[in-house]
């Protein structure tokens, strides 16, 4: 099976249909307010309504209250919850949808990540004291050549460029979000395509 595919931070439906015309597995959308791929509820149904069953959409929160989720992953039928923040364990714990957590990783951490939180799945992101995901700064990929990333989702930095020898790892997804856009928040078509491509032909 080729690797899945997540394209993080879609703000409009054109980009989501762009994403999942290349393939895209999973579409995420983001409720940090301070970010700036955030969705105002308005453009998140007209997203999610677009998509329909044809991928799944993650919900990606940071250090949100639970009631705020639970509302929103009703009311846009949400496929998957990603926590990106702070959280305690206990937060991911008792939900009914599966559950991403997100962890920003110092080179050679990523083994003690994977082992340190039960969640369904596990994103690595690398680490920025001062971001919540999205920096576009690439992890060294070569500390994961001999774990078992088959709940994994690898992140930080992935382009069209790097993705192939991400996806060779043979993890549960790739994950981008900077590295498909030509600013903040906007997907570049042609960067998305060879992405997903690329994440798709690797072996």
């Amino acid at each position: 099976m080729t690797v899945r595919v997540k394209i993080c931070g879609v703000t409009c439906v054109e980009d989501a249909e762009a994403a999942i015309v290349a393939g895209a597995d999973l579409i995420g959308l983001n409720f940090y307010r301070p970010s700036p791929r955030y969705l105002e509820r308005a453009s998140a149904r007209a997203i999610r309504q677009a998509i329909g069953p044809r991928a799944q959409v993650v919900g990606v929160f940071v250090n949100e209250t639970r009631s705020v989720i639970v509302e929103l992953a009703q009311e846009l039928g949400l496929d998957m919850l990603q926590f990106h923040g702070d959280e305690e364990e206990s937060a991911l714990c008792g939900w009914v949808l599966p559950v991403i957590r997100a962890l920003r990783v110092r080179p050679g951490e990523a083994l003690a990540a994977i082992s340190r939180t039960h969640a369904d799945y596990i994103l690595l992101d690398t680490f920025n004291s001062g971001l919540y995901g999205g920096s576009g700064v690439a992890r060294p990929l070569e500390e994961l050549e001999h774990l078992d990333l088959s709940r994994v989702l690898i992140s930080g930095g992935l382009n069209a460029a790097n993705v192939a020898k991400a996806a060779a790892l043979g993890p549960y997804a790739v994950d981008a979000a900077s590295g498909v856009e030509s600013t903040p928040g906007i997907k570049d078509h042609l960067k998305l395509r060879s992405f997903v491509a690329n994440a798709k032909s690797a072996r």
